[in-house]
């Protein structure tokens, strides 16, 4: 089974406050009364029939007769049997928040114990649900604030990298083309090599640089940059076969920027630990937005506990409000499905951005 993160499901601010109106005002949510009155009035009753039978023709011998004790006996039963009843069902919604409480996880938000049961109950959960509505919301804008610093942290890098560390390495790599030129003949091979091993460093500063800071994706577009990506992790032990459409809704630049880090932190999860030969990306319009496809035919999830990379997709997709599903592959292997939902369906076509 997939565990699906989604924050569209949440309560409305108008269901929370018509449940804690009913709670404050001692009624459920199903219309009954407190715990302490059912419970006190079915003591009541039992008390007043006790008081009852005694005053009248019911009398208790000393020593007791069997007959009386039975009858004591019974009433005993009766009186015990109806206050557990009373506080078994009673105790029902509190066992359901417990529960939810327990299975309760920000990354997977939407779930809430429904407001049920006696007034105290219903109180209690009402707060609870409460609660987790103001975490969840504080939980997103510190994501956002942290992922945003991480965006920028990202360029900063990705910046130095290309314009510090890749410009040293290409004057490197200029000097030993003067130093190849003069070099003795049997020093040039060595001399070659260091050149090679320059060159693949700067090659590799690059490609870091890209993937730190998608320029493609500010440049081209999301379809663009995605096709990229396929190409880039397409290599000798692993192909990428990409399904990406031309026309899009409409997406915000940070909804543009999840997708594309949920694709890429996918491809990655696959080349390092699926030990898969194929993946496929697909980019596509649903009917509610668009939908992110990344899928192998690797070794699958397995008991692994969730790292940072699954979490930081989880965090991304809460961003904006998407849904984001990691299940079994048909056929085996892993599938990341992430659905954004979008509010108007504006087909855009590729290009420069301006």
């Amino acid at each position: 089974m997939g565990v699906v993160t989604d924050i569209r499901s949440g309560r409305s601010p108008e269901s929370v406050e018509g449940a804690v109106h009913r709670a404050a005002s001692g009624r459920s949510g199903s219309g009954g009364v407190s715990l302490f009155w059912r419970i006190f009035s079915l003591n009541a009753v039992g008390l007043v029939v006790a008081t009852a039978l005694l005053l009248g023709p019911v009398t208790v011998s000393t020593p007791v007769l069997a007959g009386e004790a039975l009858v004591l006996l019974g009433g005993l039963v009766l009186l015990l049997a109806g206050n557990a009843l009373v506080l078994r069902y009673g105790l029902v919604p509190l066992q359901r928040l417990d529960r939810a409480m327990a299975t309760a996880d920000l990354l997977r938000p939407g779930s809430r114990p429904v407001v049920a049961g006696p007034a105290e109950t219903a109180g209690l959960i009402t707060t609870y649900n409460t609660m987790l509505d103001r975490l969840e919301s504080e939980r997103a804008a510190g994501a956002a604030r942290a992922l945003s610093a991480q965006e920028s942290e990202r360029h900063r890098i990705a910046r130095e990298l290309h314009d510090e560390v890749g410009q040293t390495l290409t004057a490197v790599l200029l000097q030993l083309k003067r130093v190849a030129d003069r070099a003795p003949e049997d020093l040039r091979e060595e001399v070659g090599q260091a050149q090679e091993a320059t060159r693949a460093g700067l090659d590799e500063i690059r490609r870091i640089a890209r993937r730190l800071r998608p320029g493609v994706l500010e440049e081209l577009g999301l379809a663009s940059a995605l096709r990229s990506l396929a190409g880039e992790f397409t290599t000798h032990g692993l192909t990428v076969r990409h399904h990406v459409t031309g026309e899009l809704p409409a997406l915000t630049p940070e909804a543009e920027l999840v997708v594309y880090r949920v694709a890429q932190e996918g491809l990655t999860n696959t080349a390092r630990h699926a030990a898969a030969d194929r993946a496929e990306l697909r980019l596509q319009p649903v009917p509610d937005g668009v939908e992110l496809l990344v899928r192998d035919n690797g070794t699958g999830l397995g008991d692994a506990p969730e790292g940072a990379g699954l979490t930081g997709m989880r965090e991304r997709a809460l961003l904006i409000g998407a849904a984001l599903t990691l299940q079994p592959a048909p056929g085996g292997g892993t599938e990341v499905r992430l659905r954004v939902p979008v509010t108007r369906r504006v087909p855009v076509t590729e290009g420069p951005r301006r």
